[in-house]
């Protein structure tokens, strides 16, 4: 019986101790969408807590009630010219409850668009409204 305690509670400790991540590469990215559910009134830290894979840009746009990032995984550069793999130039895009304040003329020239560690503090409290996911066009 002792042995049997021990060894659920070794187990309990390794299963808690190794949180897996939802999305582990940009292919898997789509899973967000398929188990929005998950994510839908939760903060966005909770969302991006899900993605391994680095947001390298993000673009905002602001509605009445509500605001839309459109996150990608390649840079600027890389969108511009159209390179990097596929499967890396889909856009995750994640309306949001509240107003985004952008702050454009703020930020720095050439790098309006770059996602830093400071806007996923600054903005992880947004509440979720919606998940979606658009692929690049093949060009």
């Amino acid at each position: 019986m002792k042995k049997s305690l021990v060894f659920f509670a070794i187990l309990l400790f390794c299963n808690s101790s190794i949180a897996q991540q939802l999305v582990h590469s940009t292919s898997q990215v789509y899973l967000l969408e398929q188990n929005k559910e998950r994510f839908i009134n939760k903060s966005l830290k909770d969302l991006l807590k899900e993605i391994k894979p680095e947001i390298k840009t993000a673009t905002v746009f602001n509605n009445e009630g509500s605001s839309l990032f459109i996150f990608k995984f390649t840079t600027i550069d890389q969108q511009r010219k159209r390179e990097g793999a596929i499967e890396d130039r889909l856009s995750l895009m994640v309306r949001v409850k509240k107003f985004v304040d952008w702050d454009w003329e703020n930020r720095p020239k050439g790098a309006e668009l770059n996602w830093t560690p400071n806007d996923a503090k600054k903005f992880a409290d947004f509440i979720v409204s919606d998940i979606e996911v658009a692929p690049s066009s093949q060009n």
